[in-house]
């Protein structure tokens, strides 16, 4: 009997199709599937067209219920911008079986590898005393480490632990920190599984010398970082935003930093590119980058391989172990911002 070829709809947008997909990883998709790709001209044209034949979309197009009811074959949708926006009607998804999925997960390792960085950058001034040093203006010795602090032991602090979190974590073992974790999406006996100490944001800011800003920009957390917060921050603490800027009040962490209160690294912005006069660029406790913490190659071809890998297993009937799933409990109230290309 002749195998019938499953029908993939190819709309990766705001990525290109090479930017996940290998050339073998293509040849795979083209052969055992009937590939049927955007061509870049009319995307409403494009769906009410095909989306009757799809099996499965690699995409992260706008999907509503009276398009999806056309959908009558559709098993899953691989969403590669990878948030979960407010783009799709999920609960018809839900109530058809069609799974909403995302290989997101590849960003964590070079994330945190990247946080990593920071957070030494900000416990010993790295980046400061290199400009100085460029600017002839350097301190030599103990003159050059007036604000520097040691990590090995240091109380550290987590707001959000999922995929991002944990991967920081685990980078994290050599310096044996004390973690503390706010995340009221987790359980307090996973937590203490993960080998961290359960909290709440006000002991997490108040106790921690470097707190990672991970979570997820929900309807409950938009702006929660606000001046009454901070305010329970230590003294030249450090706060290294690295999802959503939303989740913190920009305004007051510009007043902060500019004050010395608090030392921030940032990857993220409430707008992007950021405003070339922005008083975030002059304040001299900051250490920024462009968003650019997840932007490698190879993390978005390991996508393009996760997808691959869960598609063979939907094919035969089972569950994707690859991709993020969006749960109807939680993804109603995610607030993130779609990426233009990382």
């Amino acid at each position: 009997m002749e195998n019938i070829l499953s029908t993939v709809l190819l709309d990766p947008s705001p990525r290109k199709k090479e930017d996940i997909f290998s050339p073998a990883a293509l040849r795979e998709l083209s052969v055992v599937h009937q590939l049927i790709e955007f061509d870049g001209s009319n995307r409403a044209d494009f769906y009410n067209k095909h989306i009757g034949d799809a099996d499965f979309i690699i995409g992260h197009a706008d999907l509503d219920a009276p398009l999806l009811k056309q959908a009558k074959k559709l098993k899953a949708v691989f969403n590669v911008e990878g948030n979960f926006m407010p783009n799709i009607d999920y609960q018809f998804c839900f109530n058809r079986g069609i799974r909403v999925l995302t290989p997101s997960s590849v960003f964590s390792v070079p994330v945190a590898e990247i946080a990593i960085g920071m957070l030494l950058s900000l416990a010993r001034g790295i980046h400061s005393a290199h400009g100085d040093f460029v600017k002839g203006k350097e301190l030599y010795g103990l003159a050059g480490n007036t604000e520097s602090e040691l990590i090995s032991g240091a109380e550290l602090g987590f707001i959000g632990f999922g995929d991002l979190g944990k991967a920081i974590h685990k980078l994290l073992q050599g310096f044996r920190p004390n973690v503390r974790v706010f995340d009221p999406w987790l359980t307090e006996s996973h937590l203490l599984g993960e080998g961290v100490v359960p909290a709440s944001l006000e002991e997490v800011l108040a106790n921690s010398r470097f707190v990672f800003v991970v979570a997820a920009v929900t309807e409950n957390n938009s702006g929660m970082l606000n001046t009454a917060k901070l305010d329970l921050m230590q003294h030249g603490a450090g706060l290294l935003l690295l999802n959503r800027a939303a989740i913190a009040d920009f305004d007051a962490l510009v007043e902060y930093t500019a004050q010395g209160k608090i030392r921030l690294a940032a990857d993220v912005f409430p707008e992007e590119p950021l405003a070339l006069d922005h008083p975030i660029r002059k304040s001299p406790n900051v250490l920024l980058s462009a968003h650019r913490a997840g932007a490698l190659s190879s993390a978005l071809l390991e996508m393009g391989d996760l997808v691959l890998e869960d598609l063979k297993l939907m094919e035969q009937g089972l569950p994707p172990q690859n991709c993020k799933r969006a749960e109807p409990e939680t993804v109603a109230s995610l607030r993130s911002k779609p990426v233009e290309k990382s």
